[in-house]
């Protein structure tokens, strides 16, 4: 019996997650056939990667104008202020909460490095609930918060690295 190399395991992981980034839903069968593995491989492949917390969720890629719904991205510049009791606020979910009240749901929420510290993707109906959802966070989190930017997106291209079916209704935002 061959013996794998670590290298090719890896290499056989992250094609087995392309394919699942572009559609989770596929069938183990089809997956392996794009993939050229067994299907038995497959299987394998996911069950280690969910294991070991490679994979830690599926995600469905939704038209959030048939939602009536737009994404915003919210980009936070923190203070100067101890980040240690600022921690103990995120990891206590209360953002969530709030968003929940006002019908907002997050996407993403990310720590970062460059001009802004943290970022936050959601969808909400429109601006103005967008802008209390800021408020909200801005209040809960007001002495570690020196700057917010609220950008909507008008029309996503790509979204989860699926290319937006309807990307020719680019031409009316252009």
């Amino acid at each position: 019996m061959l013996k794998i190399s670590a290298q090719q395991i890896d290499i056989d992981e992250k094609e087995v997650v392309a394919e699942l980034q572009k559609n989770s839903n596929e069938s183990i069968d089809v997956l392996a056939k794009r993939c050229g593995f067994s299907r038995q491989k497959v299987w394998r492949i996911i069950k280690k990667l969910e294991s070991d917390r490679t994979i830690w969720g599926y995600h469905a890629v939704v038209d959030t104008e048939k939602l009536r719904q737009k994404n915003y991205i919210l980009l936070i510049k923190k203070t100067n202020a101890p980040a240690s009791e600022l921690l103990d606020i995120i990891l206590s979910r209360e953002a969530e909460n709030n968003a929940k009240e006002l019908d907002v749901f997050i996407f993403s929420s990310s720590y970062l490095h460059g001009r802004f510290d943290w970022q936050i993707i959601f969808r909400a109906a429109d601006i103005r609930i967008a802008k209390k959802f800021c408020e909200k966070l801005n209040r809960l989190y007001q002495p570690y918060i020196g700057e917010i930017t609220l950008i909507e997106e008008i029309f996503p291209v790509k979204n989860c690295g699926i290319q937006n079916p309807n990307l020719k209704k680019l031409r009316e935002f252009v």
